[in-house]
């Protein structure tokens, strides 16, 4: 039996991974537990890819052999914006982090911190979560408090409006920090489950980002919630 979504679709999943064995036991995996895997093994491969059909969910490394994986997380969110993107990557520096992050990535986990059940963790993604390392959430806010303290940095941009995002907005905002689904931040605000995505289109219309990550982000940094 496949896996489905909301919609009652077949979850497909682009896996993208040079290394053999990991990508075969990555598919492995994903296949058992009912997911349609198609698997590229460089930036090429993974073009050609798309150019078949909007995958569901991307899982990419970062490290390609003949590219950058932001260079395809950039493509793909711009292609396929419903499309949920995950980084799989030994990469955990700054860089790479925040750039996959501003992107488009929804998840990001280190490999050396992966997950025993990959199957879970990408139905997580697809219902809303944002699976991200522990040591990568941690060092997120750490960069963001020390951006916050010290007063010789200079100023992220113009201050954001805070006035424009109302309450309900402030209160989803966190639901999706807290990594809850759409249904569950409905029922815990008493929403019906339909109004959700409406909220937060306006959130990313206000705070003019794209992504959850994005999202989070920008709220953690322009001190709107506190994780």
């Amino acid at each position: 039996m496949s896996e489905q979504d909301e919609m009652g679709e077949a979850i497909t999943i682009l896996l993208v991974e040079d290394d053999a064995p990991t990508c075969w036991r990555l598919q492995d995996a994903l296949v058992k537990a009912g997911y349609e895997v198609r698997s590229a093994g460089t930036l090429g491969e993974a073009r050609q890819a798309l150019n078949g059909g909007a995958p569901r969910v991307l899982l990419t490394d970062l490290r390609l052999p003949d590219g950058h994986g932001i260079e395809l997380i950039r493509e793909t969110r711009r292609r396929f914006p419903d499309t949920e993107i995950m980084v799989i990557s030994a990469l955990g520096d700054e860089e790479s982090v925040i750039s996959a992050i501003t992107v488009g990535a929804t998840g990001y986990l280190l490999k050396d911190a992966f997950p025993t059940d990959i199957a879970t963790t990408v139905r997580d993604l697809v219902a809303g979560h944002s699976p991200i390392s522990a040591s990568i959430a941690r060092f997120i806010v750490r960069r963001t408090q020390g951006a916050a303290q010290n007063p010789a940095d200079p100023p992220p941009g113009p201050a954001l409006n805070t006035a424009r995002l109302t309450p309900r907005e402030i209160d989803i905002l966190w639901g999706i920090a807290k990594g809850f689904s759409y249904a569950e931040i409905a029922s815990h605000l008493g929403l019906s489950r339909q109004t959700v995505p409406g909220h937060i289109k306006n959130i990313y219309r206000k705070l003019e980002v794209h992504t959850r990550s994005e999202a989070v982000f920008e709220a953690v940094q322009q001190g709107l919630i506190r994780l």
